[in-house]
């Protein structure tokens, strides 16, 4: 059978095949690195450790995987959406390792959610996961496996029948990053681009690096995630949001928005 050639369609298969095209985008090394069968999406006491939440008549899906039974964050985490002509959205996509230590970023020390810092901040655990090198966002480190995360996710777009992909990264460290693995921009290259000339010498954004608290050292203008907490702090006096990119299968963009930037992967 032809797979549907959008999250719509596939939202409308039976359960069982919904399931099955949707894993497809789940990196291998995933599975076997934690002992996930593929076929049963269980582990190995046979309980089931992957979660699809899709209404038939919707076109947004999330997609759960645990490492284990009761784990208390996923493994990896995904939430896509059609856009308006039926192409691929990736609105957020998140992979965990789950034995590194967590960093209580997503919520408040009132016990609120912070939704990635939109609506309240623990700045402990932020400088905390600032000190352990951390992104803006991440409760736990990642496991470093974007390009294996990317290929899926290629592999499952084709398979639809489409020829490419969109993302909206949260904060400026994704969209640097995104870059980096070949995409392009369809809204927000210029931003991106005034950012990185405000960061660099005589710019306001590297004055603003004076020292007043972890997220604004001056040397934090060099790194990716040095700018990415800075602008987490509000160094930009307005939200990083409107960034809309795209990734051509099988092609490099060569788009570089941060010259010299330095990134760890």
């Amino acid at each position: 059978m032809t797979p549907p050639s959008s999250l719509a369609g596939i939202n409308q298969l039976s359960a069982a095949e919904r399931d099955r095209l949707y894993a497809t985008f789940i990196p291998l090394v995933l599975w076997d690195r934690f002992h996930i069968n593929p076929a049963t999406f269980s582990d190995e006491g046979g309980s089931r450790l992957l979660t699809v939440t899709a209404e038939m008549a919707g076109s947004v899906v999330e997609v759960d995987l645990r490492h284990s039974v009761g784990a208390q964050d996923p493994l990896l985490y995904a939430q896509l959406t059609d856009t308006l002509n039926g192409q691929i959205h990736v609105m957020l996509y998140v992979v965990n390792d789950p034995t590194s230590p967590r960093f209580e970023t997503d919520r408040t020390p009132e016990g609120s959610r912070t939704q990635f810092g939109t609506l309240g901040r623990n700045l402990p655990a932020e400088e905390a996961a600032l000190a352990a090198g951390l992104a803006p966002g991440q409760v736990r480190r990642g496991l470093r496996i974007l390009s294996h995360s990317i290929l899926a996710f290629e592999a499952f777009v084709s398979l639809l029948g489409r020829d490419l992909f969109f993302a909206e990264p949260l904060s400026y460290h994704n969209a640097v990053v995104f870059e980096r693995y070949g995409f392009a921009y369809q809204q927000g290259r210029r931003w991106m681009e005034s950012i990185d000339t405000r960061f660099r010498k005589d710019g306001d954004l590297l004055r603003r690096l004076d020292g007043s608290n972890a997220f604004r050292q001056p040397q934090a203008s060099q790194t990716i995630l040095g700018r990415s907490w800075a602008i987490h702090d509000g160094i930009l006096g307005e939200p990083f949001s409107g960034v809309h990119m795209y990734k051509v299968l099988g092609k490099q963009a060569g788009v570089n928005t941060f010259r010299d930037g330095m990134w760890k992967d």
